[in-house]
């Protein structure tokens, strides 16, 4: 079983290594980057933005920061949408759902907000978070890709709310 809940200061740690593990660790950013500062910095995102986890037979297995547009952690979100980042999921978790749950976590935090939509950015390489993506209904919004740094483009996908 799936339990989504709020992370709790005694998750930070746990949240930002396996954060860090999945964007570091299979390449998508370089351990040397700033952002990889960012990723292992749970607290200052849990204060900023919401941060959620999965639990998995009560082991933390995935996590994913959810921005409002005034957030600082909001890159593409306009009014009226919700925004998602660093879904994180362990290789020992893939295949179980816990991906999937944690996005209809945020479409249903979107739903019960009024939002319009829910806006995420992605790379090309993250093929196993794309099909999750694809599979909740995200579509390409070509006009709001963006290059966080020179020669980096990232993919927006939006799903709108009916």
């Amino acid at each position: 079983m799936i339990d989504i809940r709020a992370v709790t200061p005694a998750d930070y740690e746990t949240v930002g290594k396996l954060t860090a593990e999945v964007y570091i660790g299979e390449g998508f950013v370089s351990g040397t980057d700033t952002y990889s500062d960012l990723l292992r910095d749970t607290a200052t995102r849990a204060e900023k933005a919401e941060v959620v986890v999965a639990e998995y037979n009560g082991q933390i297995v995935g996590s994913v920061t959810i921005a409002t547009p005034e957030s600082p952690f909001a890159d593409v979100a306009e009014k009226g949408e919700l925004e998602f980042r660093m879904l994180a999921v362990a290789k020992s978790a893939r295949g179980k759902g816990v991906g999937s749950a944690l996005v209809q976590y945020v479409l249903d935090v979107a739903y019960d907000r009024g939002d319009h939509a829910v806006i995420i950015s992605t790379m090309p390489d993250m093929v196993d978070a794309r099909r999750i993506y694809d599979r909740n209904g995200f579509v390409p919004a070509p006009e709001r890709n963006w290059e966080p740094v020179p020669g980096i483009e990232l993919t927006a996908l939006v799903r709108e709310l009916v």
